[in-house]
């Protein structure tokens, strides 16, 4: 626990550097010029197919005549551009992780290791397209995970417990790796991630869960559309301080962690010189003697047997 809440406070105060918050500017320019250029391009014909889907369905329908009935006949209209809206939210918060691991983590691990760790050895144990690989085949599975857990948040617990946990999971997968692709062996990283499994899951469930407190710009973006352009690039800003606080989190764990393993090993690794000395020492000592074989009766030298 000590060691979680030194690498969080130490990723507080580094999220104030001047390198990092400029560094937040750049995948927030993309995501933005991204998601503002779609919306002007695609915006119209998304609502419509939504909207077609949507007056597809009799019960949809029949509830839409009913809130009608009450009075509360404009929540039809602003049905679709919310579902729309929540239908992009998953993948805003990807390509949001994607830029943030590409773009921000690898100079913000290289800011923490030569601020706090600059006699850590890189042995390069991955690549850029070892990383590239590992952040998309994990972002897959956590889309298909996604996909398949939305008829549980239908259960009001659960929309609660699992949309974080599906985060946090795929954060720390993307984050800690990115983490330790320069500076540990892929033996190390391993042995790290093998140990330190709970705690860099639960760094990422943390972080999932932060990335939650976007979701109260998007409910008032879903009942005021009009103010989607707005509030579009301030949830994006929030995403990528949130990914850029969780990688920073992640660096400082993943570096004091792999810090210590070498450490260890180095004291469980045998000096060079005493091992000399001590074969030195062997090869002066005399041979033993071996035992000859055991006295018997009547042979000289051999003790006779006690008479009963």
């Amino acid at each position: 626990m000590s060691k979680l809440l030194d690498s969080f406070w130490r990723a507080v105060m580094y999220c104030l550097h001047p390198r990092v918050i400029a560094l937040s500017v750049l995948p927030l320019a993309i995501m933005v010029a991204l998601s503002l250029g779609l919306g002007y391009f695609f915006w119209e014909d998304a609502l419509s197919a939504v909207r077609s889907g949507l007056e597809s369905y009799e019960l949809l329908n029949t509830m839409a005549r009913w809130l009608e009935g009450l009075g509360l006949g404009n929540l039809r209209v602003v049905l679709a551009p919310a579902l729309l809206l929540f239908l992009a939210i998953p993948v805003i918060v990807i390509v949001s992780l994607l830029f943030v691991a590409m773009l921000m983590t690898p100079a913000m691990v290289a800011l923490v290791a030569e601020r706090r760790f600059p006699l850590l050895q890189r042995k390069k144990g991955g690549s850029l397209l070892a990383s590239l690989f590992w952040s998309l085949s994990s972002t897959l599975l956590a889309a298909i995970a996604l996909i398949v857990s939305i008829p549980l948040w239908l259960i009001p617990p659960l929309i609660l417990i699992l949309p974080p946990l599906i985060w946090g999971w795929l954060t720390y997968r993307v984050m800690s790796y990115d983490a330790l692709v320069d500076h540990a062996s892929a033996e190390e990283r391993r042995e790290i991630f093998r140990r330190h499994r709970a705690s860099l899951l639960g760094i990422g469930v943390l972080s999932g869960y932060l990335g939650a407190a976007p979701s109260l710009i998007w409910a008032s973006g879903a009942m005021f559309i009009a103010m989607a352009p707005i509030l579009v690039p301030v949830a994006i800003w929030i995403y990528t301080l949130v990914f850029a606080f969780s990688s920073l989190w992640f660096a400082h764990y993943c570096l004091a962690a792999l810090e210590q393993l070498r450490k260890q090993n180095n004291a469980l690794a045998f000096d060079p010189l005493a091992q000399d000395a001590i074969e030195t020492i062997a090869d002066q000592l005399p041979p033993e003697t071996t035992a000859g074989p055991a006295p018997r009766l009547g042979v000289p030298g051999s003790q006779p047997d006690s008479l009963l």
